[in-house]
Order: C-alpha cells, then sequence, then structure tokens
C-alpha cells in the first residue's frame, strides 16, 4: 500500500474520533456514571499500560516485585513522585545485588 495512503487513512481515523464526540455531544453529560468513567479512564489505561513493564522491567521478577512494593508503601504514605521513584529504582538495584 503506498505510503501516502496510509498516512491518509490514519489522519482520517485520528480526526474522525476527535471529532464525532464534540458533534454528537453538544450538551453537558449529566449520567453520573458516565461522568464518573470518563473521570476515572485516563488513570486505569495509565495503570494498564505501566503495570506490566513494572513486572518485566528486569531479568528477575522478584526484584521487580521489590521495587512494585517499595513504590506502594510510598504512595500510601503520600511521598513525591520524583522521590517515590529514585527510591524505587535504588531499591530494584539492591534487591538485584542480594538476588
Amino acid at each position: 500500500m503506498n505510503v501516502y495512503v496510509c498516512i491518509l487513512l490514519m489522519s482520517a481515523v485520528t480526526y474522525a474520533i476527535r471529532i464525532i464526540p464534540m458533534v454528537l455531544l453538544r450538551k453537558k453529560i449529566t449520567n453520573t456514571f458516565i461522568v464518573s468513567f470518563l473521570h476515572y479512564a485516563p488513570y486505569v489505561t495509565l495503570s494498564v499500560m505501566i503495570f506490566p513493564a513494572i513486572l518485566y522491567c528486569t531479568s528477575d521478577i522478584r526484584t521487580a516485585a521489590v521495587g512494585l512494593a517499595v513504590s506502594l508503601v510510598l504512595s500510601v504514605c503520600n511521598a513525591g513522585l520524583v522521590g517515590t521513584a529514585f527510591v524505587s529504582c535504588a531499591a530494584v538495584y539492591l534487591a538485584q545485588l542480594i538476588f
């Protein structure tokens, strides 16, 4: 298939996905279920993309589990994002030295 046809098709699909909701949904959404769904959808999507990458980022799943556990504890304790990332990486590094 021609490269230009592929680019044109991809841009048409992307444009359609963005413009159809604006055309069809002119008034404010009042259904609480739909509003709640749309509120949490980005968080769920990000979690689904990141979680498998966390578990399989190292050669040993035990070290990845250590990093995941440390990051979960720090996030529950309201630690900052940068601090959580650094401490979790350090925990994975130390776990790789041990295992």
